[in-house]
C-alpha cells in the first residue's frame, strides 16, 4: 500500500476539559532557556513524568511566546498512562476533530468509559473549546478501516502507536484517521507543537453520558 498525505482540516477543533485551567506558562516566554528557567521555578519540572517527556522533546520543537502555547505543551506533556491512540506513554500529541460534534462523539466515549468503570450511571462534565489551523501534511489513513484493523482496533492500542512513535521519529507532522465515534467524522492526531497555530478558544460545553442509552447529550453553555 502506497502512503498518501493530506492536510488537516481546517479549522480542526479540540475539546479540553474545563477542570484543567489553561496556565499561560509558555504563552509570554521569548526564548526557550528562560522558559526552561520558569518550569523550574513553578515546580514543573518537579514531575518526574513531565521532565522526563519534555526531555525527549527537542527544544526546537517546543511551543512558547505566541497565545495558547501552554494549552499546546499541555497536550504533550500531560499524558495518560496508558498512552492514546497515536501516541505511547511517553509524549502525547495534539488530537483534533474536523467538527465540533466529532470532538463531542470522542470525549463523550472516553467520558461513558470513566462512567461504566466509575460504576455510575451517568457522569457530566464541562470543556472548553479551541479550534486551531494545523500545518503540515499527514499521514492519510482514512476510508483505510479495513486495510489497516489493527490500526483501527477500538479495544487496543499497540497497533496504532506503534504507526505514531514511526511517525513522529521520522520527523511527520502526524495521522489522518476516520472517527471511530461519528460516521463519517474525521480527526487528526498531530505531533509537532509548532504546526499548532493560530489556536482561538471558543465556546464551553456541558456533555452528559448514561450508561443505558448510547446518544451523548451536548449543552452549549451560555455567560453569566
Amino acid at each position: 500500500m502506497t502512503d498518501a498525505y493530506a492536510a488537516a482540516p481546517l479549522p480542526a477543533f479540540r475539546l479540553i476539559p474545563s477542570q484543567f485551567p489553561p496556565i499561560g506558562l509558555f504563552d509570554s516566554v521569548s526564548m526557550a532557556a528562560d522558559l526552561a528557567a520558569v518550569m523550574e521555578l513553578v515546580g514543573w519540572t518537579n514531575d518526574r513524568f513531565v521532565a522526563d517527556r519534555i526531555a525527549r522533546l527537542p527544544r526546537s520543537e517546543w511551543a512558547y511566546g505566541r497565545p495558547n502555547s501552554s494549552i499546546v505543551m499541555g497536550a504533550f506533556l500531560h499524558v495518560p498512562p496508558g498512552g492514546m491512540r497515536f501516541n505511547g506513554a511517553e509524549l502525547g500529541a495534539w488530537y483534533a476533530a474536523d467538527d465540533l460534534r466529532t470532538s463531542a462523539a470522542e470525549v463523550g466515549h472516553h467520558l461513558r468509559r470513566e462512567t461504566l468503570a466509575r460504576a455510575l450511571p451517568s457522569m457530566s462534565r464541562r470543556y472548553r473549546a479551541y479550534s486551531a489551523t494545523l500545518l503540515g501534511e499527514y499521514l492519510d489513513i482514512r476510508g483505510q478501516q479495513l486495510a489497516r484493523a489493527d490500526i483501527y482496533a477500538s479495544d487496543r492500542y499497540d497497533a496504532s502507536q506503534m504507526l505514531g512513535e514511526k511517525m513522529r521519529a521520522s520527523g511527520g507532522a502526524g495521522i489522518l484517521y476516520d472517527s471511530l465515534r461519528r460516521r463519517h467524522g474525521q480527526n487528526v492526531a498531530a505531533h509537532r507543537p509548532l504546526n499548532i497555530t493560530e489556536i482561538v478558544q471558543t465556546d464551553h460545553f456541558e456533555i452528559t453520558v448514561s450508561v443505558a442509552i448510547r446518544t451523548i447529550e451536548v449543552r452549549k453553555l451560555t455567560a453569566t
